[in-house]
């Protein structure tokens, strides 16, 4: 009978049961691929990742959807972090491998900080009607520049001009599959509107033909939100609050730093359990 042990933690969590939940396996090694996506969809949240050894690093880590692979994604690169650390007794700096290359992590106790790709773009095709009407928002509540930002997964990034925007959104099944799949295929959408303190913002992506979900925070769009920055706003440096999972009640806090080029995402990580799998 196989065994793994495994870890249960909330990323860019300000209280216990706040934040996004992640399932960490400790040591993915001799899993095959079709074993770790079947770990994944038994645990059923948006992200698993299963630590492997790395010849580059402190470590490797694999990330699966309950239904596909990533290259990167930010709560499971922080959360790992946080069992890497305390598996492997590092000090509060090194760096993780993935399929995205090797992310910078560093840590203040619990409160972790990824450093981001460099992002790429890639201009949005539809227009603003079409995303109004794929958000089933208004004309007008769409804000400048919405755009394609990759700094490890491409996401879009579309401003909206308020926060009771942002909260109003309901996005159309249809309409995301038509306008707003990225170079992978996959149907997604990320809108954000600016507060006193930096942010409100919700994602959504399709996780089948017939249904979305919404993450409750999310480090990968956080760090392409900083790469929206910088091709909108140039030089000009940003320290903000990330808001996101406020509509599902379940709150999460992202912290982003954009300064001299480097996008910085960060937030609290929290272990609430650990355990076995056996079969």
């Amino acid at each position: 009978m196989a065994k793994i042990r495994y870890r249960l933690l909330n990323v860019f969590a300000e209280s216990t049961f706040g934040g996004n939940p992640l399932a960490v396996i400790e040591d993915g090694d001799g899993l095959t691929d079709t074993e770790m996506q079947m770990i994944a969809r038994q645990f059923n949240l948006s992200e698993t990742t299963f630590i492997l050894p790395s010849h580059n690093t402190a470590a490797r880590i694999r990330i699966f959807t309950p239904t596909y692979e990533m290259d990167f994604a930010g709560h499971p690169t922080l959360g790992s972090a946080h069992v890497i650390r305390e598996l492997f007794e590092l000090g509060d700096e090194f760096k993780i491998e993935m399929k995205a290359g090797l992310i910078p992590v560093s840590a203040q106790k619990d409160r972790w900080t990824l450093f981001a790709n460099k992002p790429t773009y890639r201009p949005m095709l539809a227009s603003r009607s079409e995303l109004a009407s794929m958000l089933n928002l208004p004309e007008n509540a769409l804000a400048d520049n919405p755009l394609w930002v990759n700094c490890g997964t491409e996401q879009p990034m579309i401003p909206l001009v308020s926060p009771d925007f942002v909260h109003a959104c309901r996005p159309d099944l249809r309409l995301i599959a038509k306008y707003s799949k990225n170079l992978a295929g996959q149907a997604k959408t990320y809108v954000f509107a600016k507060t006193p303190d930096g942010f409100e913002s919700r994602y959504f992506w399709m996780t089948d033909e017939n249904s979305i979900s919404e993450d409750p925070g999310t480090g990968s769009a956080c760090a392409n939100l900083g790469g929206w920055w910088l091709s909108t706003e140039g030089d000009k440096p940003l320290n903000a609050n990330v808001h996101q999972g406020t509509i599902i009640n379940r709150p999460n806090v992202l912290s982003l730093s954009v300064k001299d080029g480097e996008i910085q995402v960060g937030g609290r990580v929290i272990e609430i359990g650990y355990g076995e799998l056996n079969w």
